[in-house]
């Protein structure tokens, strides 16, 4: 049933699988599932839960009474029957006493299980779990906050058991996250799981939308392939057993995500949900969306994995409801994180700061003999000149006003002397200086945005490119293998012709060698009847050496007469006409003599004819058979070596497709291996991005109270700071 190499094979859809499963006795051989009931809608037709890939159908088999979830695929995967030999092999290998709970599903894949119209296609036949989504366990418990609490613990060991194991999972959402009755979880739908075994090939879906980090592209598949989808779930079942109006506030009824959606990743600022949370009071709400936020734009291989989330000694058994209603102590060291994320998530250290060490001074304070001088020269200065304006110094306005000037000079050096003031200008210009020397955020945000849209219109381009290569591949090679195919009937139906042939063209070449056989023997027994020696009537001796001087000797010398008028006497002559067309005028043989000729003649080929053979000897037949069979063989070669080089064709045509599928593979995975250095640097310059922005902030806003401090070192403040020491 395969196909062509890179050839992608079409797959039935639902509705086909459907049809097809009202007659399970027919189309399935698997004894479990020959003749297995499946469930039914209300219409009377095999009930299917669809997705993009498959649609899954619940089937209780005949033979054994079991249910099983029976997924019918509806879409080419690449190395589908690889990747679930790995995952299941994987899975074989955990030991189910060292996992937290029994969240793994036993499943088994059924190459060429089910028949659809003429094609059989495989199916992947899974244990059937009673349990219910995530999404509708919350609707029903989300106010019992215990209970939340205690499965957001589940789920983080669910976690810790993968990543223990180098499995992921590779689609963590609420449909594939099944909570059991006794409120442990069951994780399903394996398409896209990464095991160590498949390091190497790509992903073969990009997970739930609501659920991944905006940097997760095609070429993503590893170990690490679950972290920000992790973070995403535990933060909301920990917000929503925290605050049970959370659900309420920020879940939509059947929406396909818990508190958050694609677009509060891809625009945290303009996030009602993540701004709800991330002011929220708890600590652990507030960290955790935190933590979401600022891994949303980190390259996956650089998350920190979601383990010792819940400290050992706080158990599920022993936390209770009002316990975890209780704000969460800061660990010391943590960076004010809660201690319930302590070793959970890294602590948020400052960037360090290249400013001055000394805070610039807002105040004078300790006057030095030069502040006392000027303070005691103000008073002597004014005495002065009220005294020369008493005694009447001769120009009263210069009295006046020269003292001032002096007065004012002498404060304003002093103040200028002040080791205050000079301090709070070097901080003042250190920070002007930091400042000059970091990029304007708004602007490198700019940039970091231009970028990224265009490496992201680049890579859908790309992404998109890569199909069509290689459809137009696939379509070369069947364009190829048409030609060839055409080729070859055309040559073969022109050797096939000629063979059909070959027995007319054998019963010609015996007719002919029998006829010329028979026309030899004739002539031979006309050329032995010489007309001297028995002459037709009235030819005499004479005539009979007239005629032989033209010629004619015997009755195979010639073939007959035509009659010619005699213009002389008015008469009616003849002529003979000879064995080799000529026609000669013998005198004495008249019309009546030539008739007489041509009567004996005739009498002789008849008499001969009667007596000719009927059939080649074998020794005839031989040449004439041994050369037909002889063609037959060359016709039969030619039409081996026109189907020879058919093949030749089609295996020179399979060569270019597989050599070109190999260079576009190989491109592909270059071009990936370089995308994801080109995001994993996105990521890096959006936390070098924050933190500039941190740092431009703390920088600015150093600056702006080294200002507000400068200002308190004016002149009036000096003034006042002479004659009051503050």
């Amino acid at each position: 049933m395969g196909s062509p190499t890179g050839q992608q094979r079409q797959f039935p859809s639902g509705a086909d699988y459907a049809e097809a499963l009202q007659h399970t006795q027919l189309c399935f051989e698997h004894p479990e599932l020959k003749g297995a009931r499946p469930e039914l809608t209300k219409l009377g037709l095999p009930r299917a839960i669809s997705g993009a890939f498959a649609s899954v159908f619940s089937l209780t088999s005949a033979a054994s009474g079991r249910r099983y979830a029976v997924k019918c695929f509806t879409r080419h995967v690449p190395d589908q029957e690889r990747r679930y030999q790995a995952i299941s092999s994987r899975l074989r290998q955990l030991d189910a006493a060292e996992l937290s709970q029994p969240w793994k599903v036993g499943f088994e894949y059924l190459p060429d299980a089910i028949g659809v119209g003429r094609e059989r296609y495989p199916v992947l036949k899974m244990e059937w779990i009673d349990a219910v989504t995530l999404s509708s366990w919350l609707d029903d418990n989300h106010t019992d906050r215990f209970a939340v609490d205690r499965l957001a613990d589940r789920f983080e060991a669910l976690t810790r058991d993968l990543s223990q194991h180098e499995i992921a999972h590779g689609d963590l959402q609420h449909g594939n996250l099944l909570v059991a009755s006794d409120d442990t979880l069951r994780l399903v739908d394996y398409d896209g799981m990464y095991v160590p075994a498949l390091s190497g090939l790509g992903g073969t879906e990009r997970g739930h939308r609501n659920y991944q980090s905006p940097l997760r592209g095609n070429d993503d598949f590893g170990a690490a392939l679950d972290r920000f989808s992790a973070w995403v779930i535990f933060m909301s079942l920990k917000a929503t057993a925290a605050d049970p109006a959370l659900w309420h506030r920020l879940h939509e009824p059947s929406g396909e995500f818990l508190l958050l959606t694609e677009e509060d990743f891809k625009n945290p600022g303009g996030s009602t949900g993540l701004q709800t949370l991330l002011a929220h009071p708890d600590p652990t709400v507030s960290g955790l969306a935190d933590q979401v936020r600022s891994l949303a734009f980190q390259p996956l291989d650089l998350l920190p994995p979601l383990a010792n989330a819940i400290p050992k000694q706080r158990t599920a058994a022993t936390t209770s409801a009002s316990a975890s209603a209780t704000p969460t102590a800061v660990a010391p060291g943590t960076g004010g994180l809660p201690g319930l994320m302590t070793g959970h998530v890294p602590p948020q250290t400052a960037p360090a700061l290249s400013t001055p060490s000394t805070t610039s001074p807002d105040s004078f304070s300790g006057r030095t003999p030069l502040d006392v001088a000027t303070a005691v020269l103000w008073p002597l200065l004014l005495a002065a000149t009220a005294l020369m304006i008493v005694v009447g110094f001769p120009q009263p306005l210069i009295a006046a006003v020269a003292p001032v000037i002096v007065a004012a000079v002498a404060v304003t050096f002093a103040w200028s002397r002040r080791v205050e003031r000079a301090r709070s200008r070097a901080v003042l210009a250190g920070l002007t200086d930091e400042l000059a020397k970091l990029e304007d955020p708004a602007k490198a945000a700019e940039k970091l945005r231009k970028d990224k849209a265009k490496f992201d219109a680049a890579e859908l381009k790309r992404t998109n490119a890569y199909p069509q290569a290689q459809d137009k591949l696939t379509a070369q090679y069947h364009a190829e293998l048409k030609e060839a195919e055409q080729r070859k009937v055309r040559k073969q139906r022109e050797i096939d012709k000629k063979i059909n042939g070959l027995a007319e063209e054998l019963r010609k070449g015996l007719a002919k060698a029998l006829a010329d056989k028979q026309s030899a023997y004739v002539r031979d027994r006309l050329s032995r009847r010489l007309i001297a020696q028995s002459p037709p009537s009235g030819i005499g001796a004479k005539l009979a050496a007239r005629l032989a001087a033209e010629g004619i000797r015997t009755a195979a010398d010639f073939t007959g007469y035509q009659s010619v008028q005699n213009s002389s006497y008015n008469s009616i002559g003849a002529v003979l006409v000879l064995s080799n067309g000529r026609h000669v005028n013998v005198q004495g043989i008249g019309e009546a003599k030539a008739i007489a000729l041509d009567t004996w003649r005739r009498d002789l080929h008849a008499s001969a004819v009667a007596q000719q053979p009927a059939l080649l000897s074998a020794a005839e037949r031989q040449p004439i058979e041994r050369d037909s069979t002889r063609r037959r063989a060359q016709l039969a070669d030619q039409r081996k070596a026109v189907e020879s080089g058919t093949e030749a064709s089609r295996k020179l045509a399979r060569k270019n497709l597989e050599d070109g599928q190999e260079r576009l593979s190989r491109e592909n995975t270059l071009a990936g291996d370089r995308a994801r250095q080109q995001r994993q640097e996105f990521g890096r310059r959006t936390v070098a991005l924050q933190q500039n922005s941190m740092l431009h902030g703390t920088l600015s806003a150093s600056r702006e109270a080294a200002k507000l401090r400068h200002r308190g070192l004016s002149y009036t403040r000096y003034m006042r700071f002479l004659y009051t020491g503050r």
